[in-house]
């Protein structure tokens, strides 16, 4: 049996699900132990040629985000590993940028397989973006027409609402640094001792 979910006076949670075509964001909001939705959508960027500007996009907008929702707390969905490793390193690119404005906020970021996430919603890591969705407009009650066209947008509430599942449960989930400074006292063997040349003109 499970730990009792503990209740709050109110949190934000921010759900992302990656992409350098489509991102998806969904927001939900925690009273108690009750969820219910604030907003859903997609960061849109196929007409977007660049890369890099790709990836400027996705950091000018998630910080947009941030600053209007104001979100306690942000569930990102890790690179599916049966990709190939060109979309990996896309995806992971993507991730890393939504993961840099959060930092820039200090948000504190949790990171969740998709298996987990199917799970969490459907029971079963077997389920599609559809049977996703369809938990999702279950759960939270949401009419036909709130539902979006990208399940970008659903697959971003389901990063939230999985967080939103794991509370009280430390263990669940697989955690991340909440700043750059968490990491590197973390990991010091991944961080190199060399200075930049910004640091060595101080």
């Amino acid at each position: 049996m499970g730990e009792i979910m503990k209740p709050v006076a109110e949190k934000i949670i921010l759900g992302i699900d990656p992409g350098t075509n489509v991102m998806g964001y969904g927001v939900i909001k925690v009273e108690g132990t009750k969820a219910s939705i604030v907003a859903m959508g997609v960061i849109d960027l196929r007409k977007e040629g660049d890369m890099y500007l790709k990836l400027g996009r996705i950091f000018q907008r998630v910080n947009g985000i941030i600053d209007e929702f104001l979100p306690d707390e942000m569930a990102i969905e890790a690179p599916f590993f049966g990709k190939n490793v060109q979309s990996m390193l896309k995806l992971g690119r993507a991730q890393g940028v939504a993961i840099a404005a959060a930092i820039n906020h200090s948000v504190p970021i949790t990171e969740y397989a998709p298996l987990k996430i199917k799970m969490a919603i459907t029971g079963t890591g077997t389920a599609s973006k559809e049977q996703v969705a369809g938990m999702l407009q279950r759960m939270l009650h949401l009419d036909a027409e709130e539902m979006p066209k990208f399940l970008d947008a659903t697959d971003a509430l389901g990063a939230a609402y999985c967080h939103y599942l794991q509370m009280g449960r430390p263990d669940s989930g697989v955690k991340g640094p909440k700043t750059w400074k968490a990491y590197v006292s973390g990991n010091p063997d991944k961080v190199s001792k060399r200075k930049t040349s910004a640091e060595k003109q101080e």
